[in-house]
Order: structure tokens, then C-alpha cells, then sequence
């Protein structure tokens, strides 16, 4: 299920990208990309609905999933 930006509180909106960001296997090229850095560009990306959160009711995890990975 799809949740919706505006029903996440701001905190937990935060901590969901941080960790999202800072998962073993993020790669951000070869200089290391600042965290608020990574973390803005996660947001314009919400913003953009270019990433939805995606919510899986069967194992209730949380996830941030590229959009275009969810049509077809």
C-alpha cells in the first residue's frame, strides 16, 4: 500500500529517509555524499512522487520504492 507523505508525521518522515540513506549497499559514487545532502535529495524526490513509500501490510515493513518500479 501506498502511504501518503502528508499522513507521516515529519519526525518519522526523517527517520524513515536517514535510514533509508544509510542502508548497507547505498552507493553515492566515489567522494561520499554529506547525509543532509542525501537526505534532500530523497525528499525532492517524495515531493516529485519520483519515490513513494510503500508500505507492506503482510511482513509490516516500511520502505521507500521508486515509483516507475511499481507500474507494469
Amino acid at each position: 500500500m501506498i502511504v501518503p507523505i502528508e499522513s507521516i508525521s515529519a519526525e518519522a518522515l526523517e527517520g524513515l529517509i536517514e535510514e533509508f540513506v544509510t542502508r548497507d549497499g547505498t552507493d553515492y559514487g566515489y567522494e561520499e555524499t554529506p547525509l543532509i545532502s542525501r537526505v534532500e535529495q530523497v525528499k525532492k524526490k517524495l515531493k516529485n512522487k519520483e519515490i513513494v513509500v510503500l508500505f507492506n501490510e503482510a511482513t509490516d515493513e516500511v520502505n521507500l520504492v521508486l515509483s516507475e518500479r511499481l507500474k507494469g
